[in-house]
């Protein structure tokens, strides 16, 4: 399986799934899951919406509407309750949980953000290192191409560090 570092915006990616950092209702407000819903349109709020809400850690599947993917994979990473933050445990899940959801889909490839690390405010260097260490773990039935995207320069420069 092949494991890299990519720069851009996850809802620009061609894959067949794109994964969503997602809060436990899988109401898609901003950041990520604001960038898929923009791209995709409404109904793909509406669609992830209608699969919730999900315990934290785990994940959703919908269809990508208008983005050039197949699904997307909505990964609660982070509590829509309490102090909303995401913690080691919820990013390993979640991330654990996208990656075999896409797999069991027959999905060859994926694009994975920083779970968690957004306005759940998990600090982004030790987030990256618990996706990335995920992303290794992971023996795949059908995926050969993962991807973990940063969107800004400095979220780039930060990821690829513990990644490398």
């Amino acid at each position: 399986m092949q494991f890299t570092v990519v720069q851009g915006d996850i809802a620009e990616q061609s894959a067949d799934a794109l994964v969503n950092a997602a809060g436990t209702s899988l109401r898609m407000g901003s950041g990520v899951a604001g960038a898929l819903r923009r791209a995709a349109g409404q109904q793909l709020n509406e669609a992830a919406m209608a699969e919730g809400p999900v315990n934290l850690g785990e994940v959703a599947v919908t269809d990508a509407f208008d983005l050039d993917a197949e699904y997307v994979v909505h990964a609660a990473a982070m509590p829509h309750y309490g102090d909303g933050k995401a913690t080691s445990e919820s990013i390993r899940s979640a991330t654990r949980n996208a990656l075999t959801a896409a797999d069991e889909r027959g999905c060859q490839s994926v694009v994975v953000p920083a779970l968690g690390c957004g306005v759940a405010g998990f600090d982004l260097r030790e987030g990256a290192a618990l996706i990335a260490d995920e992303i290794r773990a992971f023996d795949p039935d059908h995926l050969d191409d993962v991807r973990f995207i940063a969107y800004s320069d400095e979220e780039y420069e930060t990821i690829r560090e513990p990644v490398a």
